[in-house]
């Protein structure tokens, strides 16, 4: 094992441009899930009814900071989906040098061994420089010293998120060859399994802790509805990708034997060939969508309720201004999470053009206009991720209709819960197009020196 992380830190010191952006890509996502490991510690610490004055009294009351902990908890599912985007930013070039190591000798295990430790490395530089700034941020706010309990959750934290890092970073890279001679092979299933676990394991595995820690805080009958809504976001987030994945290969069969568009066959090929890279690419981009759709629904309902109730007096201004802030928070949580994802996306699609440059710059010399190939990528994005966020839509639409429906809502929102789909899409098209400065790099003739 020592041997195997030193020839990890080796390599990675080694590494060229593309493998350091790998390297600060992950750094820092790592620290990112540190970052809200640690708030959810520091807030979940807190023991009993306090009286504080942060976010007009949000973290007062045991019941309250436990929604705190499962919104901050919540955001390491996006965060662990940009991890594995960017585990296989150069994994082309990673498979000609693990082979070079299997020529030396190495194992498979061993190999596959040395490339978890590449990630490790990486994960835990941006997790301790997470750690020792969100130290220094707690020891100066606050008036006096954290038990030890605390920090210990802080250790514990900063050790755990390398550790789910690696084990993303596994996934994401299960299919890099490490054949002795160099020859990558890479077979695709027929099927949306792997895509569909990759986005259901990480989300079923936090969404327990978070309803372990409102079970905990409100009592086992508390939790029947927040369940049920998990349930139907994950259920409906996974669906959204086995949908991307089915469309992808259907729209890439019909539009390759009718269109006489040159960017749509293009994108039709590549779609018809591999049709389960966008539904990976954008999992965790529906899972928010499905989330955005059923929050900004219930927030309007929510928000109605507390400036016109129908019953009793009206609120306090100091009432509005509490329920306000904490939808508001949980507002930006969201939001937080759709940059991230919007990240991972970009990653990926900068990813795909990185592995395709000598096709693309084939391509290129044979007279296909780059504008084509611009409008091609753009198109691999936009066409089966149409259908999969209209699923997302449904969805969320679900969601929030039934809190109307629980909570005898005076009037149920439509127009702007619907508009958020359109927006998510917008913004993943726009993601997409920042890897086409990218493309012109890609289609440079000096690529076909090494076809």
């Amino acid at each position: 094992m020592r041997a195997d992380l030193r020839l990890a830190l080796l390599l990675t010191r080694g590494s060229d441009r593309r493998e350091w952006w790998r390297v600060m890509l992950t750094a820092v996502g790592a620290a990112l899930a540190t970052g809200f490991g640690l708030a959810a510690v520091a807030v979940a610490s807190v023991r009993g009814q306090v009286s504080s004055s942060y976010f007009h009294g949000l973290l007062n009351q045991p019941g309250q900071r436990a929604g705190v902990v499962v919104a901050l908890l919540l955001l390491w599912v996006p965060v662990l989906g940009f991890l594995g985007q960017c585990a296989r930013i150069g994994a082309v070039h990673r498979d000609r040098r693990l082979a070079g190591l299997r020529l030396a000798g190495a194992t498979p295990m061993q190999v596959r061994r040395i490339a978890a430790l590449e990630s490790g490395l990486a994960c835990l530089l941006g997790s301790g420089v997470a750690a020792v700034l969100c130290a220094l941020l707690m020891l100066g706010m606050l008036q006096q010293p954290l038990p030890l309990q605390t920090w210990g959750g802080f250790a514990l934290v900063t050790l755990a998120v390398p550790l789910l890092a690696v084990l993303v970073s596994v996934v994401a890279l299960r299919r890099v060859v490490a054949s002795p001679l160099g020859w990558v092979r890479r077979v695709r299933q027929g099927h949306s399994r792997v895509a569909t676990l990759t986005l259901v394991v990480p989300t079923v595995l936090v969404g327990l802790a978070a309803l372990l820690i409102v079970m905990r805080t409100t009592g086992p009958g508390a939790t029947s509805f927040p369940l049920l809504v998990f349930s139907a976001v994950a259920l409906t987030g996974a669906g959204s990708v086995a949908v991307a994945g089915i469309t992808a290969r259907a729209t890439g069969r019909r539009l390759a034997a009718r269109t006489e568009n040159p960017a749509v066959l293009i994108a039709a090929e590549r779609l018809r060939a591999d049709p389960w890279a966008t539904a990976r690419t954008n999992a965790a981009v529906l899972l928010v969508a499905v989330v955005g759709v059923g929050f900004v629904g219930v927030r309007q309902m929510f928000l109605d309720s507390v400036h016109h109730p129908r019953e009793g007096l009206p609120y306090s201004p100091e009432d509005v201004a509490f329920y306000t802030t904490g939808v508001n928070l949980a507002g930006a949580a969201v939001l937080m999470a759709l940059l991230i994802s919007l990240g991972g996306l970009a990653v990926g699609t900068a990813e795909s053009l990185a592995t395709r440059r000598r096709g693309l710059a084939a391509q290129a010399a044979a007279g296909v206009p780059q504008k084509v190939l611009g409008q091609a990528l753009l198109l691999e994005t936009a066409l089966p991720l149409a259908p999969a966020m209209l699923l997302a839509g449904f969805g969320g639409t679900a969601v929030y209709v039934a809190y109307g429906k629980a909570v005898h809502a005076a009037t149920i929102p439509v127009l702007m819960p619907l508009l958020v789909p359109v927006a998510v899409y917008a913004a993943c098209l726009l993601a997409a197009a920042t890897s086409l400065p990218l493309l012109r790099r890609s289609v440079h003739p000096a690529e076909l020196r090494f076809a």
